[in-house]
């Protein structure tokens, strides 16, 4: 090598750029800007996902991918072993939770149009990457275990309804497994390798499928109704019947009930594919949540009316309701029914998970051909092969029991960091940023106002702008009475976001580790349970006090910050209720990413700097890095530069010049850029 070209080799690389760089990546944040319409990865790329899905079809999606286990499973295990009759008041309560989770995504699903990858997305824009990606990362567990989950149980359904002849075939004819599922469950495999492929034809396929056994579903539900209005005996609700576990029967009931209601983020990820997301997105979540409630309710009327609590089957109690009174044909319909809805669920599981491996790829936190949108059926075909194939061998392997144990604390983990950026976002000012993505570089760099996205953790004044300095002096005439939010009034409201969250983190490991103590009411734990409640109302207050943002959306959570606060609560809670086996394995998967996203961070880092030295060795002159006050002239001085700065401070010039790289650069605000 010679020349220019010398300087390209690596062992002339200063790497400790790239470490730099990475630990650069922690605190940044995505602009709301590059998330609109025709902005973004995959445009730049020029793949895009078909814009097909309408207001009926996401509603079809959320319900599909909640209520197949709600209602065959839910009800019945709740009713017999938590609540008796009260379940219908432990999904009521449940719904309610439900719903302060689901409004603060519908105000998201408005508020950043492009929703592929969900509270990913949404993470990324408000708290940064880093916390973007293990939300990222253990929503694709989540859905993977879901997908596994949903391709056992309908195998174990068939065997069920075959007399558990596959199985006996199966053990006979392959063996056993030691120490994972009982035997490999080959059915699940088929199952789920049929389903992926289903998936992966295009959303059009998906959704057809979808709607036609959501239709087959709502006509065994009617059936449900009809059928049993002539087996009710009030006697079953006699005085002592209804709340036979009293009122904390009911609550412990409703905890469990939530989890009928997850699956509804499935709306917020397909937004991108949604024709109008801005007015599908919001209708389609509350739509979803309520027809949820009302199948539930429903059914759980009819199945405590029909049998005693005590007497509900746990394993199929809508079918056995039936044979109790000897309707045997009834059995049958059910089991289509639950055959539908548990095909449906699968489906709820599996589509949203290529969508957010999609995004991760695409933002350069996973391996980037896993980002590839195929021309001819417009999905991430290559993220739906490989998630496909992970969770058929998963339910190959694995034991519907065990899977669902592991099942539901990245959910809850994504729905907290949603409620968190809703309560941050709301309370940011609006400033001046950098020009749009989509601008090419004509001159200096312009500035067009609009809201702006929030200000990760570590960024300062050159990401968030300039700020009166007067505005932090509490003495000021003006602070505590602005009408609009200011950079110190954002602050605040980070800061008591962020001792909220510890705070209700602490109050609840106390209310279920110490419950003991405060059933016994010893004067310690009362007191520390009034004296954390009193902190967590006085942050709320204080936040409560802040100016918000005046920027009108089409939809916006109601009564901040209460519901935003509240769902934090309830999230946080049924988190840590969860399983300490479930905790262990949270961790171990959070290494696994962090594992990842170094690979995938170095083998990024590696292309775009190549890319950026390409674009050197074309221009003229460097871009002044107006942020560090310093010129630089000509390619060579320009190259020693960039390195002992780090590419990263680099990052917003070169992205509004873009003559050469456009796949490779995308648009984030960098802390000291």
């Amino acid at each position: 090598m010679s020349g220019f070209f010398s300087r390209l080799d690596p062992r002339r690389v200063p790497w400790g750029a790239a470490g730099h760089a990475l630990r650069t990546r922690v605190l940044r944040t995505k602009p709301v800007e590059s998330m609109l319409e025709g902005t973004g990865t995959a445009a730049a790329q020029g793949a895009r996902l078909a814009k097909v899905l309408t207001t009926l079809d996401l509603i079809s999606l959320g319900v599909g991918s909640c209520v197949g286990t709600g209602m065959y499973v839910v009800s019945g295990l709740v009713a017999k072993e938590m609540a008796g009759p009260g379940v219908i008041v432990s999904f009521i309560i449940a719904a309610v939770a439900s719903i302060l989770s689901g409004v603060c995504y519908a105000e998201f699903g408005v508020r950043v149009p492009k929703t592929t990858g969900s509270a990913y997305t949404y993470s990324y824009v408000t708290v940064g990457e880093f916390v973007a990606f293990f939300i990222g990362w253990n929503l694709i567990l989540e859905y993977l275990i879901g997908t596994a989950a949903g391709a056992s149980a309908l195998s174990s359904m068939f065997d069920s309804l075959a007399n558990h002849t596959i199985s006996r075939w199966m053990i006979n004819s392959i063996g056993t497994l030691n120490g994972l599922g009982s035997y490999p469950d080959l059915l699940a495999l088929v199952i789920a390798v049929i389903v992926t492929i289903i998936v992966a034809m295009g959303v059009k396929n998906s959704v057809g499928l979808n709607n036609v056994l959501n239709v087959i579903n709502l006509a065994v539900w009617i059936f449900i109704m009809i059928a049993g209005l002539f087996y009710v005996k009030g006697d079953n609700w006699s005085e002592g019947q209804f709340l036979p576990f009293g009122w904390p029967g009911v609550l412990k009931g409703a905890a469990t009930c939530f989890y009928a209601f997850i699956g509804f983020d499935i709306i917020a990820t397909t937004g991108e594919e949604a024709k109008s997301p801005n007015t599908s997105i919001p209708y389609a979540i509350t739509a979803s949540l309520v027809t949820c409630l009302t199948a539930y309710v429903s059914v759980s009327i009819i199945l405590t009316l029909m049998v005693p609590y005590d007497a509900i089957d746990t394993e199929s109690p809508l079918m056995e309701m039936f044979v109790v009174h000897g309707f045997y044909a009834a059995k049958f319909i059910v089991a289509i029914g639950s055959v539908a809805g548990l095909t449906v669920s699968l489906l709820g599981s599996l589509f949203p998970m290529p969508r957010v491996i999609y995004a991760m790829a695409g933002d350069g936190l996973l391996f980037r051909f896993l980002s590839h949108v195929s021309s001819y059926t417009e999905t991430p075909v290559v993220a739906c092969i490989v998630s496909g194939f992970l969770a058929a061998l998963l339910s190959l392997l694995v034991s519907l029991r065990d899977l669902i144990e592991m099942m539901s604390i990245g959910t809850l983990l994504a729905y907290t960091l949603v409620s968190v950026c809703v309560l941050l976002l709301r309370y940011q000012p609006e400033t001046c940023s950098p020009g749009s993505e989509g601008e090419e570089f004509t001159g200096p760099p312009t500035n067009t106002c609009g809201a702006k996205n929030l200000p990760s953790l570590g960024d300062n004044e050159m990401l968030i702008g300039k700020s009166d300095k007067s505005t932090y002096n509490v003495n000021h005439p003006n602070y505590g009475k602005m009408d609009r939010p200011t950079v110190a009034t954002g602050h605040t409201v980070t800061t008591c976001v962020l001792l909220l969250f510890v705070l209700m983190f602490i109050f609840c490991s106390f209310i279920i580790f110490g419950s003991d103590y405060i059933y016994e009411q010893s004067w310690w734990a009362v007191l520390l349970v009034v004296l954390m409640i009193l902190l967590i109302v006085v942050l709320v207050f204080v936040i409560l006090q802040q100016p918000e943002n005046p920027k009108k959306l089409p939809y916006m959570a109601p009564c901040l910050p209460f519901v935003p606060a509240f769902a934090m609560l309830v999230n946080i809670y049924l988190m840590l209720k969860l399983s300490t086996v479930t905790w262990i394995r949270f961790a171990v998967w959070c290494f696994v990413g962090e594992w990842v996203l170094e690979i995938a961070s170095q083998a990024g880092f590696l292309q775009k700097s190549a890319c950026f030295l390409h674009f050197i060795s074309k221009a003229q002159s460097c871009p002044t890095p107006k942020a560090l006050g310093e010129t630089v002239k000509g390619p060579v001085d320009c190259i020693s530069f960039s390195w002992s700065k780090s590419l990263t401070s680099w990052h917003g010039d070169l992205e509004t010049h873009r003559l050469h790289c456009r796949p490779f650069f995308t648009k984030f605000r960098l802390p000291g850029t």
